[in-house]
């Protein structure tokens, strides 16, 4: 059975972050969504409800399933039994720092990255600016599930 861990910190997931996922099911048996604590990122929405919305928008999809962790991911791989990490790219800064971090992991275990171009209708989406339009009382409604 072929697994990929799709780690990030959704906050909070996006239409961007589904496409990815389910493009990902054509490749994958399996994936495991990791909601990661990032230390250098102060978050919106708590770990709880993160989850929650992740797990609401693939509540049907018994291909999916959904944790948290600390740490680093690939030491969650390590411990999953996972060897490859799924990632999606929006443009090429995005590119240029999920590089540098596959490169990484990849000298520090066996993990290989599998990069997914984000599709062109959902490549301008991101937590950062979802958050955005929350704050400002914004209707957030067709970027989020």
């Amino acid at each position: 059975m072929k697994k990929a861990i799709f780690p990030g910190s959704f906050d909070p997931i996006t239409i961007g972050h589904v496409d990815i996922i389910n493009r990902g099911l054509h490749m994958f048996d399996e994936i495991i969504i990791a909601v990661g604590e990032n230390s250098s990122k102060t978050n919106m929405f708590s770990l709880e409800e993160r989850l929650k919305f992740i797990t609401t928008a693939f509540k049907d999809d018994s291909r999916i399933t959904v944790q948290s962790y600390q740490g680093l991911t690939v030491d969650l791989c390590d411990t999953l039994n996972v060897s490859v990490i799924l990632r999606g790219l929006r443009n090429t800064t995005d590119f240029e720092f999920e590089k540098s971090i596959a490169n990484v992991n990849q000298a520090m275990t066996n993990v290989e990255t599998v990069f997914l171009l984000s599709s062109p209708i959902t490549s301008h989406i991101s937590s950062s600016i979802v958050r955005e339009i929350i704050k400002n009382k914004g209707d957030y409604q067709n970027f989020v599930p």
